[in-house]
């Protein structure tokens, strides 16, 4: 009787032993089953979010891309019509005023009409190339960016302290958006920051650029401007994003701006 009584509570133990173990192995089973359940549904996401994110860049470099091509079209027209135009206008006045007949009062109005003239001619010649640099597509970034600084440069509004590298490792198409970055961070430091000194400094990395850019301006709260964030800061990032740039900005108000893109071209 002992015997089958310690029997059974020996069935009963191993029971409970097989049981625990079964339970444990199915517990162990159900975790590793929603582990690796929540892996797949997560990297699911992740994927959903890429396509999403690759979608939204090609829709913005598209953007962009016709941005381009828009400004190229109208740069070409004011030079073909407008400028060519008042060219004929300017060349037609110089033959009146050659006339040896005519009246004071007459060649005041048509030196007036000169004067206006060379004016347009020039606002045109300036709109045209800020539109779109013909030097950039020539001789390439290096020069075309020393050509925008000496133009700010001389028109006093602002003294510019640079230093640029030839970036030898990136395409015509993304040297355009380094070029329109620093144009746009130029402008922004003379319109919004009111600033009178800016630096300049553009490294070639081995597998991109760096830009470091400095302005004395005004400055403002990083915080609030990521929530209001401007159509040229938002140009900017955008440009940034297409050329798998790191955009970070550093700035408070009464104490400047600095801005920093860490770029990996990989070579186009």
């Amino acid at each position: 009787m002992e015997n089958e009584h310690f029997a059974t509570q020996e069935q009963i133990i191993g029971a409970l032993a097989y049981g625990i173990i079964f339970l444990v192995l199915v517990t162990t089973g159900l975790i590793l089953f929603f582990h690796y359940s929540r892996k797949k549904i997560i990297e699911k996401e992740i994927e959903k979010i890429n396509i999403k994110l690759n979608h939204q860049q090609k829709i913005l470099q598209t953007t962009i891309n016709v941005q381009e091509s828009e400004r190229k079209r109208i740069a070409q027209d004011l030079h073909d019509a407008i400028s060519s135009k008042l060219n004929v206008v300017s060349l037609t006045t110089h033959v009146l005023l050659d006339e040896e007949n005519i009246g004071s009062s007459q060649k005041e109005a048509l030196n007036h009409i000169l004067d206006i003239t060379t004016n347009t001619l020039e606002s045109s010649r300036k709109i045209a190339h800020d539109l779109m640099p013909p030097v950039l597509e020539k001789f390439g970034l290096k020069v075309a960016l020393e050509e925008l600084f000496d133009e700010f440069t001389k028109s006093k509004k602002i003294s510019i302290a640079y230093n640029i590298d030839a970036l030898t490792n990136i395409s015509k198409p993304n040297e355009l958006h380094v070029f329109r970055i620093i144009q746009e961070l130029i402008n922004n430091s003379i319109r919004h920051g009111k600033a009178s000194k800016v630096s300049a400094l553009l490294n070639q990395t081995k597998n991109g650029f760096t830009l470091h850019y400095t302005d004395n301006g005004s400055g403002f709260d990083v915080a609030t401007i990521k929530e209001k964030i401007g159509i040229g800061l938002q140009n900017i990032k955008s440009r940034v994003a297409i050329l798998n740039g790191k955009f970070t900005i550093d700035s408070s108000p009464n104490k400047g701006s600095t801005f920093t893109i860490n770029s990996i071209t990989n070579g186009k």
